[in-house]
């Protein structure tokens, strides 16, 4: 009698105690109730399964890994939701929003309708989420901002035609047409910073004094909503101290914008327009600063970039100036948002004459030593504080610039080059290297020129060295890969090929 009562006694205990055994696991709730299960069968219950794709998933279960697309890790967290194109109706369950670990929603091609759920904000974790091809009505939720880990969003289209279409990518803001109506003061003239290929810049401020510039493209239906959105997310993942950062982005039916932080000293080539100054902003230290800033912003398009950047329109009007002088590359990415095909040979070359590469301007097929070009002919822009190229002169030869550069430094007389603004106030030996480093970015075969991480290398090399006599020891690999009696010279053929001076893209 005295064992059947201790018997007795011990299993009430457990019975006491099991609910707190239970909920010891992450996924349940006091009550044992399985938080994932809970909130798949919500979504289960919301929807219409005409094909009973959703038959497996069941109530009393323990574990969803086992249901049909679902998705678990190691630790039996649920981390994907593929339901595509299964034909599911009716609506999307706020408990979405409890999945806590998920990292991919696929819910495209069904006919889901309803709002969606603004508890999609709560999935810190999501990667990627395709809700197209539904039938949702309303706007998307702003919370979506804030799922800083997604890198895919398919677009979401509604059937209003004047609908702001809204997706947020990482730390991007997605802005109204209105708002930056209202911040460019309906688009006045009177704030325009600049107008060229890929539309005009506005000058504009938000409402909490945020200075901004609005680029608004041009030919916006030249662009479709799917490709605005991959160009405008591999924009916005450069991030480097010398890439202008895109702060925001609009797309209507009739509309497309990119919104960026405003630099307040503008361009190299506002620097170089302005001469009223009885001291040059632009000294020699600030140019070489400027080169170097360049370079780097560069390299990181051309080597550090998944998938890699081709710029296409390296020229002085595109380095924009922080308030510290620091050089900014704007206008990255941009060649493709105009261009219907992703390959980078294009249908029409985008870029100014006197920095395009030969190769680029005789078939249209671009690369990193496209770039490459561009960038020499800058260096030596900063050298001598003027467009290579100018428009008062009516035709200009191809490679007479370059020519004259090559003769200059082949008979060392590297100071006739140096702007005179600078009054003589330059380091020989930095000259001499700039210079050179210009004139290998600038030859005429592609394969002849460095990597930007090459020019990085000197550039850098070059700035550490300023102002002292000594030669570096040893030979550096550019210096072994590269130089200037490899053909430099242009081809025979191309040396009466005329070129008018005009600009096929404008600035920032």
């Amino acid at each position: 009698m005295v064992r059947l009562a201790r018997l007795l006694w011990l299993l009430a205990v457990v019975l006491f105690h099991l609910p707190l055994f239970r909920s010891t696991d992450p996924l349940l709730s006091p009550k044992g109730v399985n938080y994932e299960v809970a909130a798949l069968m919500s979504v289960k219950n919301k929807m219409r399964d005409g094909v009973g794709a959703m038959d497996g998933w069941d109530i009393n279960s323990v574990d969803p890994c086992t249901w049909s697309m679902v998705g678990c890790s190691p630790d039996g967290f649920v981390i994907s939701l593929e339901m595509a194109s299964n034909g599911f109706a009716g609506t999307l369950s706020a408990s979405i929003g409890n999945l806590s670990h998920l990292q991919t929603m696929l819910l495209q091609n069904n006919e889901i309708s309803g709002p969606i759920p603004p508890e999609i904000g709560k999935l810190s974790q999501l990667k990627t989420l395709d809700l197209s091809g539904n039938q949702f009505i309303g706007e998307i939720p702003s919370s979506l901002g804030s799922l800083t880990n997604l890198n895919y969003l398919c677009p979401i289209h509604f059937d209003a035609d004047d609908q702001d279409y809204e997706f947020d990518v990482g730390q991007i803001r997605r802005f109204t047409f209105r708002e930056l109506q209202i911040a460019t003061d309906n688009f006045s003239p009177k704030n325009i910073l600049g107008q060229g290929g890929f539309g005009v810049v506005y000058k504009g401020f938000l409402r909490n004094g945020t200075v901004i510039a609005v680029k608004r493209l041009k030919d916006p239906n030249f662009t479709g909503e799917l490709q605005f959105q991959t160009e405008v997310e591999m924009i916005g993942l450069a991030l480097h101290r010398n890439l202008l950062r895109l702060f925001g982005f609009c797309m209507t039916s009739n509309e497309r914008l990119l919104v960026y932080p405003y630099m307040p000293n503008g361009s190299v080539a506002d620097q170089f327009r302005d001469r009223h100054r009885e001291k040059p902003s632009l000294d020699w230290h600030r140019r070489m600063n400027i080169a170097l800033g360049a370079a780097r912003g560069l390299l990181y398009l051309h080597e550090q970039c998944n998938p890699k950047i081709i710029h296409r329109d390296v020229k002085a009007a595109n380095i924009l100036l922080d308030e510290s002088f620091e050089a900014v590359v704007g206008d990255f990415g941009l060649a493709k948002l105009l261009d219907r095909r992703d390959s980078h040979v294009t249908t029409a070359v985008r870029g100014t004459v006197g920095h395009i590469a030969p190769e680029y301007l005789a078939t249209g097929q671009s690369s990193e030593k496209t770039d490459v070009f561009g960038f020499g002919i800058l260096l030596l822009e900063l050298i001598t504080g003027q467009k290579t190229l100018n428009a008062g002169n009516g035709h200009v030869h191809k490679g007479m610039f370059l020519d004259l550069v090559k003769n200059v430094y082949e008979d060392k007389r590297f100071e006739t080059l140096v702007d005179r603004d600078l009054s003589g106030s330059f380091d020989a030996v930095e000259l001499e290297n700039a210079i050179r480093v210009a004139l290998l970015c600038t030859q005429a075969l592609p394969g002849l020129r460095p990597k930007m991480s090459e020019v990085v290398k000197v550039l850098e090399a070059a700035s550490e060295t300023a102002g002292h006599i000594e030669e570096p020891q040893g030979t550096s690999p550019f210096e072994r890969s590269y130089s200037l009696s490899r053909s430099y010279e242009y081809p025979p053929d191309e040396s009466s090929f005329v070129i008018e001076p005009i600009e096929l893209s404008g600035p920032r």
